[in-house]
């Protein structure tokens, strides 16, 4: 943080801070702040829609979307953005479930062992929860061995398929889906326990089609009393309980966090180093561009 203005009180010049992204329009959600939850058809998004992005030397923003990161965090503060994609919809399962008075889910699923997945793998793992990360490349690489870190197990889907991995590790209370693949979401609602939630946080185009059991997984909704949820994008809300999280991470998993900054880019000058990097780099978890030294 370089200046403030007169009246901002919350925030002082030499803070380390991070914007949130998404911007509110005129539905009644944007005006009470859940502007993440509008909905307008046209929505604004800095450096996604509508709204210019952060890959500059300076930007000005209202003190409303600017979060407070500890000192402690500063290498790490580019991963809260998609910590708070983990952390919405991780609330949104436990919110949707005080309809059943208790719920306390064991075990959860995480499906994908990209930035995001591993992110759920934390949150999860913070929680108390027993984890199972699957995904497609074969244990061991950084990504399994993260995953381990953490506590929890790693398997490929090639050797441990969903639908077993659910009847060795589960039954999965929860699954947070992270795989970018949309099919695997019609697998996951049938390894969902009884009272789970399915938590989606992939955004997926094309048109893939395949063919499902859908009676069966009809049935085991409505007889199991299971929830499906879609999260993308966050309010203030899920920055602050992102902070929150990463500050225990970095107690109980010191560094952890540190090691998914794989391919890091100095300056704005090189944008075709990042570019290639992001479209070419092999292992990478999370590609990011320092435009300036954090001291």
């Amino acid at each position: 943080m370089e200046a403030v203005g007169p009246r901002v009180t919350e925030l002082k010049p030499g803070d380390y801070v991070v914007a949130t992204v998404r911007r509110p329009g005129t539905s009644i959600y944007d005006r009470i702040g859940t502007y993440d939850m509008t909905t307008d058809d046209t929505y604004f998004e800095r450096g996604i829609n509508l709204r210019h992005g952060f890959l500059t030397e300076y930007y000005v923003d209202d003190p409303e979307y600017i979060v407070k990161v500890p000192a402690g965090l500063r290498q790490v503060g580019v991963l809260l953005e998609p910590t708070t994609v983990v952390e919405k919809g991780i609330a949104q399962a436990y919110e949707i479930q005080r309809r059943l008075r208790v719920w306390r889910p064991r075990r959860a699923c995480v499906m994908g062992s990209g930035t995001v997945g591993l992110l759920a793998a934390l949150v999860l793992r913070l929680r108390g929860l027993d984890v199972t990360v699957l995904s497609r490349t074969p244990r061991p690489y950084l990504n399994s061995d993260l995953v381990e870190m953490l506590g929890a197990r790693y398997a490929s889907v090639d050797e441990l398929p969903l639908l077993e991995a659910a009847g060795r590790h589960g039954p999965f209370d929860l699954i947070f889906e992270a795989t970018g693949f949309s099919p695997v979401v019609f697998e996951a609602m049938q390894a969902l326990g009884k009272n789970g939630v399915l938590v989606l946080s992939s955004v997926t185009g094309g048109d893939r089609k395949l063919e499902v059991p859908a009676d069966r997984i009809n049935l085991g909704f409505v007889l199991g009393n299971k929830v499906m949820v879609g999260t993308v994008n966050a309010n203030r809300e899920y920055f602050e309980m992102g902070v929150r999280d990463m500050a225990q991470a970095e107690a109980e998993y010191p560094g952890w966090l540190g090691r998914l900054l794989t391919h890091p880019v100095s300056g704005l000058d090189n944008y075709k180093q990042l570019l290639d990097t992001l479209t070419m780099a092999r292992g990478a978890i999370k590609v990011f561009c320092e435009v300036a030294p954090i001291e």
